[in-house]
């Protein structure tokens, strides 16, 4: 696969005159040439460039003809419970406080849950259909199900992580380790982006913060460039983007000039495309300065678009679970409103990470409360984007690392049914809209009790391979040379389901 990035280590600490005598013949430096071309280290036609080097978030073509050209993906971080939410189990509720058999427990794991004297827990909330495909969502769930003909809902993921940390890693980067690139970064690396003022990839959060903290927008082994950069909710999205006080715009752009002539000098002589990501990043941060504060203004958005996104909804003041920090409802709904003017302004990527659902117990309580923050500005954010004419090529994903048992939390002990769910990596639940998605269909299911997948099995790498597909992208090919091996954001497993796309 990347012969390029291979080239590029190999010969990193030789001067451009040194690499010249090394080589053959001019038809081996074509050959180079053409190689660190698709690494975005010289100058495609048309691409941007930044004195000799070429912008590595410059816009590059796909594989083939895309239907996406972003991503808003909501990671709902800490796994809300699919039972509760996605998949009704009326079977569950008459099978409420009964045992499971000891076969279907002896090779199981659990988070908290004492096998011994675990009980099945039944929803306490209902179920209703909605829209003209008739899909079942929980009552918390009322304005999503306004927007039921646009979903794409699947029931039948599976992972191999049970742990939230290693569990959030496999939602974004394929696998349960440190250090890989997320898809953010992969989309960034493989598209580049269309924003000029703004980074590719952006990240925003609401709540308490996920355990994966800033591990779960990581560049991993590609170029720093294509990392999220975390916009903050209050002051300046960005840290230290304002100049201090007494730095006039002329001197900031000629102390910028300097240090991009020397970092351009260090790059004609080691190409090392961390120089150019160095370069590239203080050009944006130049950019941004401008840019971010008019993003984060909302004042020329409607009364009617800023109360259907719910930013002026009332939330209890004295609930204290697991979902709140500050004022969470408005918090996400401007989240979402940001993310759709993002989209507007090219952005290929953005991340809105809202924790926590890990309900181990109080589910009837904090349950209601986490749906009701993402509920209503979830809804209006894919009717916005309709509105707009964005659907069709802007994908919008709720995800999670894995689901809740079908079994109540008894974490003392106790043989009774508790108020929570352990985690469940057998079988959950997402949804997603739009970005050459076909919506209006439920995808897979699940057992009576919701333990395990019956029915068109998804995998993490599966789901992915089929989010690449939709950007035009062939999972298979979208690779990088790290430490002797080919990677992907599918790792070695991952299929495209055709059934997905519309």
């Amino acid at each position: 696969m990347n012969q390029q990035q291979h080239l590029i280590d190999q010969y990193a600490t030789h001067t451009r005159r040194e690499f010249l005598n090394t080589t053959a013949s001019g038809l081996g430096m074509a050959a180079l040439g053409a190689m660190l071309t698709q690494d975005g280290l010289m100058n495609p036609a048309g691409a941007e460039e930044v004195g000799d080097v070429v912008n590595p978030l410059a816009p590059r073509d796909a594989h083939f003809d895309p239907e996406a050209k972003a991503c808003i993906f909501i990671f709902m971080a800490g796994a809300p419970s699919h039972i509760d939410l996605f998949d009704p189990k009326p079977v569950l509720k008459e099978r409420h406080g009964q045992p499971l058999p000891e076969s279907m427990l002896e090779k199981v794991r659990f988070a908290f849950i004492k096998k011994d004297k675990a009980l099945l827990q039944g929803s306490p909330f209902e179920f209703q259909k909605h829209g003209e495909c008739g899909m079942e969502l929980s009552e918390l769930l009322p304005h999503m199900g306004s927007v039921a003909d646009d979903l794409l809902l699947v029931r039948s993921l599976h992972s191999e992580q049970f742990n939230h940390h290693p569990g959030q890693l496999m939602m974004q980067c394929g696998r349960g380790t440190f250090g890989l690139p997320t898809m953010g970064s992969w989309l960034t690396y493989g598209l580049g982006s269309e924003s000029q003022n703004l980074p590719g990839y952006v990240v925003l959060n609401s709540g308490r913060g996920s355990s994966g903290g800033a591990t779960l927008w990581q560049s991993g082994f590609l170029p720093s460039t294509y990392a999220g950069v975390l916009f903050r909710n209050q002051g300046e999205p960005v840290l230290n983007l304002s100049n201090p006080s007494g730095i006039p715009p002329q001197l900031q752009r000629e102390g910028l000039d300097v240090l991009r002539n020397v970092n351009q000098q260090r790059f004609s002589e080691v190409r090392d495309p961390e120089i150019a990501a160095r370069i590239a990043s203080y050009e944006l941060a130049y950019r941004m300065q401008t840019a971010a504060p008019e993003l984060i203004d909302l004042s020329s958005e409607s009364k009617d678009t800023v109360e259907a996104y719910g930013l002026n909804r009332k939330e209890s003041e004295n609930f204290s679970g697991r979902g709140k920090k500050g004022n969470t409802y408005e918090s996400f709904a401007r989240n979402c409103l940001l993310a759709r003017r993002m989209v507007e302004r090219g952005v290929r990527f953005i991340n809105i990470i809202y924790a926590s659902w890990d309900h181990h117990s109080n589910i009837p309580n904090e349950l209601p409360y986490n749906a009701g923050c993402v509920d209503q500005p979830i809804a209006a954010l894919i009717k916005d984007l309709k509105e707009r004419g964005l659907l069709d090529s802007t994908m919008v994903v709720w995800g999670t690392e894995f689901g809740r048992t079908p079994l109540g939390e008894n974490r003392s002990g106790k043989k009774e049914v508790g108020t929570g769910r352990d985690h469940h990596p057998y079988s959950f639940s997402m949804a997603m809209a739009g970005g050459g998605l076909k919506g209006g269909q439920v995808y897979g299911a699940t057992d009576e009790i919701g333990w395990n997948v019956t029915e068109n099995p998804v995998h993490i790498n599966d789901l992915h391979a089929t989010m690449l597909n939709r950007f035009g992208m062939d999972h298979l090919k979208l690779t990088h040379r790290f430490q002797g091996r080919d990677y992907r954001l599918t790792d070695v497993g991952g299929k495209v389901i055709k059934d997905w796309i519309a």
